[in-house]
This record gives C-alpha cells, sequence and structure tokens, in this order.
C-alpha cells in the first residue's frame, strides 16, 4: 500500500516524522483529507487537530494555525506552534482557554477582541484533541 510523508514543523522542532497512510488538516476551507499520490498543494491551516493514520492507528495533534504543502507523496506542515495530544497540558490549556473568555468578554478593543477570540480557538483546539485522547485510553 502506498504511503506519504508526514513532517509536522514549529519553528522549535520537528513534532513528527514518520510514513502514513493519510493525513486530515484543519485547512482554512474545512478539512483536508490527504492520501498518497495527492495533487500539489499549498494552503493556510486553521487552529485545529491535525490526524495522521498509520494502519489501525491514529496519531493526534492540535496545530495553531500556519501552512501545508502537499507535493508527490510528502505532506510538510510548518505550523506556528504544533503539540502531539499526548503532549497537552490539560489544566495549562482549560486555563487559557477561561483567560481568552475573559477577555472576549471584556471587549476593549476591536484588536484586543480579536486576539482573545484566536487565543480562545486555540485552547479549544487543544482541549478538543485532548478529550479525544483520553477517551481513546479508555477503550
Amino acid at each position: 500500500m502506498a504511503t506519504l510523508r508526514l513532517e509536522v514543523i514549529t519553528g522549535e522542532r520537528v513534532v513528527y516524522s514518520d510514513d502514513v497512510d493519510m493525513v486530515v488538516a484543519p485547512g482554512s476551507e474545512g478539512e483536508l483529507g490527504i492520501l498518497p499520490h495527492h495533487a500539489t498543494l499549498l494552503t493556510a491551516l486553521q487552529p485545529g487537530e491535525l490526524r495522521a493514520k498509520k494502519g489501525s492507528d491514529e496519531v493526534a495533534m492540535v496545530v495553531s494555525g500556519g501552512f501545508m504543502e502537499v507535493c508527490r507523496d510528502k505532506v510538510v506542515v510548518l505550523a506556528d506552534a504544533a503539540e502531539r495530544a499526548e503532549e497537552i497540558d490539560v489544566a495549562r490549556a482549560q486555563a487559557a482557554r477561561q483567560r481568552a473568555q475573559e477577555r472576549v468578554a471584556e471587549q476593549r478593543s476591536r484588536i484586543d477582541l480579536t486576539r482573545a477570540e484566536a487565543s480562545l480557538t486555540r485552547s479549544l483546539a487543544r482541549l478538543k484533541v485532548a478529550e479525544k485522547m483520553r477517551r481513546r485510553r479508555q477503550r
């Protein structure tokens, strides 16, 4: 069976690098499914869950925006920030969500509101991925 190489990279580290069967990423227009031999593509990513399927296993990560390039059988994600599901500190993500919700409620200025909404989106994505990981472990 054909595979594709997935590399998830931030400015600080390589978060993931392996051959996988499929990648599902949070594109700017919705989720994108990438299979081997996909057409060449360059797209912006929204904060959200990035999944890599390898056989019956699935690796989940959260990305905080960035870009994804698909070229032949290689997918490179250049993320602003990225964490594998098992790396997410749930208490820290919940605290970030709480702070962001408070900042959204204050609505001091349009710039502050935009930043608070972006922070809230990122923290909700982290919590969603962490919760999925927790449920998978309970099976």
